[in-house]
């Protein structure tokens, strides 16, 4: 009975499956999963390189701009939301990545599912929509402000920089929110496959 459930999941995971031993089904369906929550692993990985290159563009503009002090708390503010959440993805990739040898694939793949249902579906799972408008207007004064070679309030008094800054802000919320939600209908779709395969188990 064990060894006809495992062929249906497979099945409905790869349509052109031959018949195998039971071993070798339950290694395919070990693998599948596997490389599912390798998907959520690349785009952890992707932040925490990103967050790497943002700080240390943070640190080079910021010794650039000793002169600016208001510049310089820019970038340190910018730098430790950044800081703090290079930290909180490299948390989550020890522990969607831990492997407990003790534990069956069913109940590891149990662990990947609540935790990765607390990221998606959790109370903090909507701080993005705040954070983001706030490092928006770190980021594009950093930028901006770096690449006028003035003070920053002397940028901000600037009527041409101001309206830049506008622009610039509004477009990249746009792209960011449109990107966020197209991330995060992405991992829900790879949540629900982990779902349905653990219910099958």
């Amino acid at each position: 009975m064990e060894t006809d459930e495992l062929q249906n999941i497979w099945k409905n995971i790869d349509s052109g499956i031959q018949l195998i031993s039971p071993d070798e089904l339950k290694q395919k369906l070990a693998d599948r999963t596997g490389k599912t929550i390798n998907k959520f692993l690349f785009i952890i990985g992707v932040d925490i390189v990103v967050c790497i290159g943002l700080i240390v563009f943070l640190i080079y503009t910021a010794m650039n701009r000793m002169e600016d002090p208001i510049y310089l708390l820019n970038n340190f503010t910018l730098g430790v939301i950044t800081l703090i959440s290079m930290i909180a993805s490299i948390y989550s990739w020890n522990k969607l990545h831990n492997h407990s040898y003790n534990l069956s694939l069913k109940e590891w793949l149990q662990e990947r599912i609540r935790l990765l249902t607390s990221w998606l579906s959790g109370k903090y799972s909507r701080l993005y929509i705040i954070l983001i408008p706030v490092l928006l207007v770190l980021l594009n004064l950093s930028v901006h402000v770096y690449h006028e070679h003035k003070l920053l309030t002397e940028v901000l008094r600037t009527e041409e920089s101001v309206y830049g800054l506008l622009a610039g802000f509004i477009v990249g919320l746009l792209v960011a929110y449109y990107a966020v939600s197209k991330i995060r209908r992405y991992q829900i779709k790879n949540l629900e496959f982990l779902k349905e395969l653990h219910t099958r188990l």
